[in-house]
C-alpha cells in the first residue's frame, strides 16, 4: 500500500436547494397513537432540520457506482445485498475509498460536511410542525379498496442548507487531480438528476446545488500560512451546478 502525502484541499461552498419536500428519517424517541409515522433527523440542540453529510455522501457514491456499473457483490447486512465496490481502482472508491483488508484499504478523498439549514425561519412561518410539512400518503387494497394512510414529515420545498465538500489531493494524484474534480462534479449531477432521502419514486428528495465558491488549499496553507486561492484552472464549474453568485473569490 502507497504512502499518502496530502498535497492540497479542494473546498466547494455553495447550498442545496429543496425543489419537492425531502424527508431523511431520524429516531422518533416517543411513538403516540396519532403520531408522526416517520420523522426527519434534526438537530437536538436547535430543534432544525439538517441533511447528514453521509446521507449525501451515501447518494453520490451509490449513483457514482451505479452509473460505471461498479456495484459490489458483497452482502452488506440482513437486506442488503450488494453493498459498495471492493475494486480499489474504481473512480468511487478512489473517490470515496474502500475499507476491506491491507492491500486494497483507500482513504476517502471526500470529506462531505452536515448541511444545516439556512433558511429564515419566516420561510416556515405557515408548516404545521416546526421548520416542516406533513405528508399523508395512503395505501390502498386493491380488491376492497380499503386505505391505509401514513403521515410522512418533510422539509418543505423552497428550504435551503449549507454544502461544504471537500476534496483531498494527494501527491500521487496530481496527475489525475482534473479527473478526480471532474467525477465529484457528476456526482453532484446524477444526485440532482435522482432523489437525496427516502421516497424518492414518491416525489420526494429533489434537490438543487448552487455552487457559490471552489477554493484551494495547499499544505503551505496550513504550514506556512499560504493564503488561499480560486480553484478554477482545472474544470469549470458546469451551469448546471452554478449559482448566480460569483465562482471563487469575490
Amino acid at each position: 500500500m502507497s504512502t499518502y502525502q496530502l498535497e492540497k484541499k479542494i473546498i466547494l461552498k455553495g447550498k442545496i436547494v429543496l425543489l419537492t419536500g425531502l424527508h431523511i428519517g431520524g429516531t422518533n424517541t416517543a411513538m403516540s397513537i396519532g403520531g408522526m409515522d416517520k420523522s426527519v433527523i434534526r438537530n437536538p440542540i436547535t430543534n432544525k432540520p439538517y441533511i447528514p453529510g453521509s446521507s449525501l455522501k451515501g447518494k453520490m457514491r451509490s449513483l457514482t457506482e451505479l452509473s460505471h456499473g461498479t456495484i459490489g457483490n458483497k452482502p452488506m447486512g440482513k437486506n442488503i445485498k450488494h453493498g459498495p465496490t471492493e475494486d480499489p481502482l474504481t473512480i468511487a472508491a478512489q473517490l470515496f475509498g474502500t475499507a476491506i483488508d491491507d492491500d486494497k484499504n483507500r482513504p476517502s478523498r471526500v470529506l462531505v460536511r452536515d448541511a444545516n439549514l439556512k433558511s429564515d425561519d419566516e420561510l416556515f412561518a405557515n408548516t404545521e410542525l416546526p421548520y416542516t410539512e406533513t405528508k399523508t400518503e395512503v395505501v390502498i387494497d386493491r380488491i376492497t379498496s380499503a386505505a391505509m394512510p401514513r403521515q410522512v414529515e418533510r422539509v418543505p420545498a423552497g428550504a435551503e442548507f449549507a454544502l461544504e465538500i471537500v476534496l483531498n489531493i494527494f501527491k500521487e494524484d496530481l496527475e489525475r487531480e482534473s479527473t478526480l474534480f471532474s467525477k465529484l462534479l457528476g456526482a453532484l449531477k446524477l444526485v440532482q438528476d435522482d432523489y437525496l432521502g427516502g421516497n424518492g419514486s414518491r416525489g420526494h428528495g429533489q434537490i438543487s446545488f448552487e455552487i457559490a465558491s471552489v477554493m484551494v488549499r495547499s499544505k503551505g496553507y496550513y504550514t506556512e500560512d499560504e493564503a488561499e486561492a480560486a480553484y478554477l484552472e482545472h474544470a469549470a464549474i458546469p451551469e448546471s451546478l452554478r449559482t448566480t453568485e460569483t465562482v471563487g473569490v469575490s
